[in-house]
């Protein structure tokens, strides 16, 4: 793990980019921008690239306080980072369909960024995938619990398998992880659900024993947020399932992509 951070932290050119890789495939039709989870960044999309239709280019995304970005202050407070996140978007937009990914804390922002961007009547996503995250129904961190002392905070992500064990032994890893986790908790936890809902068609993910779920039924509340839900998968493992159900869950939601852009083409 540490060497694949520092892998990804090196390949991304210069500081202050928000996406990796910096520039999409030319070749593709389809954009795909990618929101990783508290504390974290591109490292956990690391193989969609190869998962992935070659007509689907994913950009994960990097937000500041981590890798290439770790000498960048960190948000703490939900609509700043939306703000800075949605403006970085529509800069990189170019003239092809694009989408949204996003897990725990990325599919919060992935979720708000939509809505913000169909209530401004520009460019809008084409779908949006939402995993590991409910409006409803879903743990919702505390201004306390973001400010743990830091054994007890590593021994909680720890018992949620949010990075590989050897990080936790780690001291250099953690002194990158834990500030990062910290503020990203707080940006969380500063978000409340409005009832909003978005246009543009919404599909969802999780594992069946994610301890973050404290309703049973937190992932059927996104039926109502969108005219054009396409339902919910759900998979062996707790809130970190998608690393070890990358392949299929990129494979239904690169599939659902597509027919939702051929269906607005034609």
């Amino acid at each position: 793990m540490t060497t694949a951070i520092g892998t990804i932290g090196s390949q991304m050119s210069s500081e202050g980019h928000w996406f990796h890789p910096v520039e999409p495939s030319p070749d593709a039709s389809i954009r795909l921008f990618l929101l990783p989870h508290a504390g974290s960044g591109a490292i956990i999309y690391r193989d969609w690239e190869r998962l992935l239709p070659p007509d689907i280019s994913p950009q994960a995304v990097t937000l500041p306080g981590r890798h290439n970005r770790r000498e960048e202050e960190t948000y703490e407070n939900f609509w700043p980072l939306l703000e800075a996140l949605h403006e970085a978007v529509l800069n990189d937009l170019d003239d092809r369909p694009f989408a949204f990914f996003g897990h725990c804390l990325g599919a919060q922002l992935a979720f708000r960024l939509a809505i913000r961007m169909e209530e401004e009547g520009g460019p809008v996503p084409a779908m949006v995938g939402m995993s590991g995250w409910s409006p409803v129904g879903f743990f919702k961190p505390t201004e306390e619990q973001s400010r743990m002392p830091e054994p007890e905070l590593v021994e909680w992500i720890k018992k949620l398998g949010s990075f590989p064990a050897e990080v936790y032994d780690n001291p250099e890893m953690l002194a990158l992880v834990v500030p990062a986790l910290r503020s990203d908790l707080r940006v969380a936890g500063d978000y409340d659900d409005d009832g909003a809902g978005v246009s543009c068609p919404l599909a969802s993910y999780g594992g069946r024993s994610d301890p973050l779920q404290e309703a049973p039924d937190a992932m059927t509340h996104w039926a109502g947020r969108t005219p054009s839900y396409l339902g919910h998968n759900e998979y062996e493992g707790g809130h970190f399932y998608i690393d070890t159900h990358a392949q299929a869950v990129t494979a239904h939601f690169a599939h659902r992509l597509q027919r939702t852009v051929a269906t607005a083409v034609s």
